[in-house]
């Protein structure tokens, strides 16, 4: 699975804790949104100061001296649904090609300044961007901006780095999908078969033979297009100097000549009218499995943070309706998992996207049987409103997961959420309204949303038959 990269691993844990500070306008040319919700007294409030360079690169700094270490993010606007036609996997491709060297320092050079420095440094590729990150010393800053501004200004491409990369590819996507049991299930699978527009329901992880298929003008021409400085956003959170680093930002990425950004491709997706059905079999599968998915609202309205409710309320954790029903009362199944964007969360993502539920069940239980029962679980919400108590639970669940993101002791969860509020939304304050966004929906809002967008003709199903051949194999 193609995040985060087989590379050096993050810290263990999360150090769920207070996030202390003000949050500032952001500055430079880039407003931000004005904010309709006011975010509560005791809730998170990150330092925020937001910029644009002259070449158009977003900034976010957040610094925070409670640990002597900086997390630095880079993140590209480009990713597995919008990479090219004919390039399947090329956004994934990419990520490892710009770890391959750039103009100052040779390959394998990256890794040792990072590591011998005692940090950390990892990327990966989701749906609409493809980011870079480090977790370093303080002292270490200048040099961490001087090297990711090295990859952004030029990378070191050639076609021995690029033959060796799609070999990797091609070998992740043998080991993580196709010889595994539920290999690609349903992360992989279910876009495909849930959505209608190619570039929602392409095959992210790439055809072998489309990544047999990229060459060396290629690989340029997407760094060209995607890499751009007006395509990208740079974060800083942890213990800095904001002014020094301003003078450095300016120093090692001001420079960097301007690009054109890439006009987005159309990635809407048509409204579902009718429930799909697909199978297929499983060669290495023990046991049956059994996905379904639901298109969600669109992201950012009053209804997606009514449905990160319904998230809580019915999946997540082992208070949630589903698990009580499906694990605790009936025993079909030992664990159901899933959630809104299985390849991240329900703000790093900027288009159509799927709430999926996932399981593998016992053999003499049939998949409708399963069905009914999350149907009835559904039906419960949709025909009444969530009680107060309840409700009160999902919020807790929901401000524990925040504080988890943003009081991480890598600080990664919170250069991601800064990272996409700026790419996105042009917005990364909007991190500190959050938790009053989901206080606003009300009950009844939260059954209503259930009616309309749980409903079986807003549904896709997916199952996995065990079985001795590769009959049906898995795309």
């Amino acid at each position: 699975m193609p995040l985060p990269r087989s590379r050096t691993g993050l810290a263990a844990g999360l150090l769920v804790l207070s996030v202390t500070g003000c949050a500032t306008t952001p500055t430079g040319s880039a407003p931000a949104a004005s904010p309709d919700v006011a975010p509560p007294a005791n809730g998170i409030q990150v330092p925020v100061d937001y910029y644009r360079l002259g070449n158009g690169l977003r900034v976010v700094l957040s610094p925070d001296h409670a640990m002597p270490t900086v997390t630095v993010g880079v993140y590209y606007r480009i990713g597995f649904r919008t990479e090219p036609r004919g390039r399947t996997g090329f956004a994934h491709l990419f990520e490892h090609m710009m770890f391959q060297g750039s103009a100052n320092l040779p390959k394998g050079a990256f890794d040792r300044l990072i590591e011998g420095n005692g940090g950390i440094s990892n990327g990966s590729t989701r749906f609409d961007f493809t980011n870079y990150f480090e977790v370093v010393p303080a002292h270490t800053l200048e040099t961490i901006l001087w090297v990711e501004a090295d990859r952004m200004r030029g990378l070191d491409i050639s076609q021995e780095n690029l033959a060796n990369q799609q070999a990797v590819v091609k070998n992740e996507v043998k080991v993580n999908v196709l010889n595994q049991p539920y290999g690609g299930f349903p992360w992989l699978q279910m876009p495909q078969y849930a959505n209608e527009n190619w570039y929602n329901a392409h095959n992210f992880y790439g055809d072998l033979a489309d990544l047999d298929a990229a060459t060396l003008d290629d690989v340029r021409a997407f760094f060209d297009t995607y890499y751009a400085p007006g395509n990208a956003v740079l974060v800083l959170a942890g213990d800095f100097d904001p002014a020094g680093a301003r003078a450095w930002i300016e120093r090692y990425f001001g420079s960097i000549p301007a690009r054109p950004v890439a006009a987005r491709p159309d990635i809407s997706e048509p409204a579902q009218q009718v429930e799909k059905r697909h199978a297929y079999v499983d060669a290495l599968a023990p046991r049956p499995a059994l996905a379904a998915a639901w298109h969600v609202p669109p992201r950012g309205t009053p209804e997606h943070y009514a449905f990160g409710l319904i998230d809580q309320l019915l999946l997540q954790g082992e208070d949630s309706a589903l698990w009580q029903r499906l694990v605790q009362r009936k025993g079909y199944t030992d664990a159901v998992t899933g959630g809104i964007n299985l390849l991240g969360n329900m703000f790093n993502y900027d288009g159509p996207m799927l709430w999926t539920l996932s399981l593998v069940h016992d053999p003499a239980v049939p998949a409708e049987a399963i069905l009914a029962e999350v149907d009835a679980e559904i039906a419960v919400l949709a025909e009444r409103p969530p009680s107060p108590q309840d409700l009160d639970r999902a919020l807790t669940k929901i401000r524990a997961d925040l504080y988890g993101m943003a009081g991480s002791s890598t600080r990664f969860g919170l250069v991601d959420l800064l990272a996409c509020f700026a790419l996105f939304d042009d917005d990364p304050a909007r991190i500190n309204r959050i938790e009053a966004e989901f206080r606003a929906v009300s009950p009844d809002t939260i059954s209503r949303v259930a009616r309309e967008f749980l409903r079986t003709t807003n549904r896709t199903v997916l199952q996995v038959e065990p079985g001795p051949d590769g009959a049906g194999a898995r795309p």
